[in-house]
């Protein structure tokens, strides 16, 4: 298919979608307005039956947290049918170098770069794991924390090369974390029915209001929801990064060789 045709295709299917589009933008309430009675009782009823402050957290653990799971467990499949995809074409290999452009000068990194990419690394991990233990109590929670702790990885790519951050990101560590993490929540929501209660029914202590354990089970639901999403993202960007390899047998470059064992010996 030409462009052109593309082109007719795109304005085709805007101008069939623009008049619902439109109708639905004009028939949305004021900002602030409330929709629901859902959420007032949520807000109402949820402080005092569970002794939590985030009110978004309480519905994905609780309200709605068999939900959650399902959700979980699509991102686990998601991620495994990308890493099988990916390793499929490229194998599983991960002693060899770098990608490397012929004729490119490579250039060691500064020693201010490694310092503040390590720095930022260490400050976003702890963030993140912030981020999840607070979910309780203030907006977050285990995915936001998850994603933010997951991220630091590439901080750690960008200060200490490839074959340092080979070293130090092992993937599976992080296959480790998104699989416990999904048997965990399953656990929550599973020895519930063998007792003969619904799924994640509370059976622990709901502790003080605002405080940081509190809302019984979804302590451990939030914990689980943090380690399966770390693994989860860390584990993708793992195998992206995977991707700049050269090939096994590709020929040898000494300026690759030099990139090497430079950050081997920073490492």
């Amino acid at each position: 298919m030409t462009p052109r045709w593309r082109l007719l295709l795109l304005a085709l299917a805007l101008a069939a979608l623009l008049p619902a589009v439109l109708r639905v933008a004009l028939a949305m309430p004021e900002f602030g307005a409330p929709t629901a009675a859902l959420g007032q009782s949520v807000n109402a009823l949820v402080p005092e039956l569970r002794h939590v402050a985030n009110m978004v957290a309480a519905v994905n653990f609780d309200l709605r947290g068999f939900d959650t799971l399902g959700e979980e467990c699509m991102l686990l499949c998601a991620v495994t049918g990308a890493t099988v995809l990916l390793r499929g074409a490229r194998g599983e290999r991960g002693d060899v170098r770098a990608g490397h452009l012929p004729g490119r000068p490579v250039i060691p990194r500064a020693d201010a770069t490694v310092l503040v990419c390590r720095a930022a690394a260490t400050l976003t991990l702890l963030f993140g794991i912030s981020v999840a233990l607070h979910g309780m109590t203030t907006p977050g929670g285990g995915f936001q924390g998850g994603v933010i702790a997951a991220s630091g990885l590439l901080l750690l790519y960008l200060g200490e090369g490839y074959a340092g951050w080979r070293a130090l990101v092992p993937s599976p560590v992080l296959a480790a974390m998104e699989g416990g993490g999904a048997v965990l929540f399953v656990l929550c929501a599973g020895l519930p029915l063998i007792a003969g209660h619904p799924a994640l029914t509370n059976g622990l202590p709901l502790g003080e209001a605002k405080d940081l354990y509190s809302g019984g089970l979804m302590i451990a639901v939030n914990a689980a929801v943090a380690l399966s999403v770390t693994g989860s993202f860390g584990l993708l960007l793992v195998e992206f990064l995977e991707e700049t390899r050269e090939p096994a047998d590709a020929p040898a470059s000494n300026e690759a060789d030099h990139e090497d064992g430079t950050m081997r010996a920073r490492t």
